[in-house]
């Protein structure tokens, strides 16, 4: 047993330090300026922390605009991601119809033609439909990106929760949907965090699509693609930086929900 737990803290710091330390290099970069750049091994903790840099990046045209359409896209796909994987995942689990498990492949699928070969024939599609260089547009892409994950996500949730409780329900006089909402979804938030959260991340770092289906109206990674791959390193990092800060503040504040998944309390 004491092999075992040394094994699983072994992985817990080893996870942790994957996630952190490029977290912290980053962080360290940005708000340290110039000196902490160049100096190596790099201080554990800078000794001058400044937010010029990131004032400065800011203060870029186009950088907070980028930023805020970003922001927009990234809730509508998370708001699509929820709204149609939730009700396709729950139909697979509880109900079923030929060709159940041809529509899982078939999903499964959709992330298997690369973003790339299909640039055409949506930007012209986008176009005709004027949905080009639109947060719109951009977050239906993503959307399509992160379907497949919300629906068998969600799917494998719902197969988890027993059946018996909705019938239950529907014995003292709740319809199959208000049986669905009370009983099952408060049930599923672990699970619908979940989705969100791989939603909002996956669109607001997402870039080839966003790059290749606007002009005007990029998004922060497209901008940064666009327009500061020539910028001084302390500007990348601080564009780094404010590209992982909305991801964590997301996850925070869903962390209840998520945290719920495992029967960790939160307080």
């Amino acid at each position: 047993m004491t092999g075992r737990r040394a094994l699983y803290l072994a992985g817990v710091v080893a996870i942790c330090a994957w996630v952190l330390v490029p977290m912290w290099l980053l962080a360290a970069n940005a708000l340290g300026g110039q000196p902490v750049i160049a100096a190596w091994p790099k201080p554990w903790i800078p000794l001058s922390i400044s937010f010029a840099t990131l004032a400065e990046f800011l203060a870029i045209e186009g950088v907070f605009r980028a930023m805020l359409i970003g922001f927009e896209v990234a809730v509508l796909c998370t708001l699509f991601s929820v709204a149609l994987g939730l009700p396709a995942g729950y139909a697979l689990a509880r109900y079923s119809f030929r060709g159940a498990n041809a529509f899982r492949l078939m999903v499964l699928l959709t992330r298997a033609f690369p973003v790339g070969i299909l640039a055409l024939p949506l930007t012209v599609g986008f176009i005709r439909l004027g949905l080009y260089d639109t947060p719109l547009g951009i977050a239906l892409m993503h959307t399509a990106l992160a379907l497949p994950f919300a629906v068998l996500v969600s799917a494998s949730l719902f197969q988890a929760i027993p059946r018996e409780l909705e019938e239950a329900a529907w014995v003292f006089g709740c319809s199959p949907f208000q049986a669905a909402w009370r009983v099952v979804m408060p049930l599923a938030l672990p699970g619908v965090s979940a989705v969100a959260i791989f939603a909002f991340v996956i669109s607001w770092n997402e870039v080839f699509a966003a790059s290749v289906l606007s002009a005007r109206n990029r998004t922060l990674t497209a901008y940064l693609l666009a327009m500061l791959s020539e910028s001084p390193l302390s500007y990348q990092f601080a564009g780094g930086l404010l590209l992982i800060v909305p991801s964590v503040l997301f996850i925070f504040l869903v962390r209840r929900h998520l945290f719920a998944m495992w029967g960790i309390a939160s307080r």
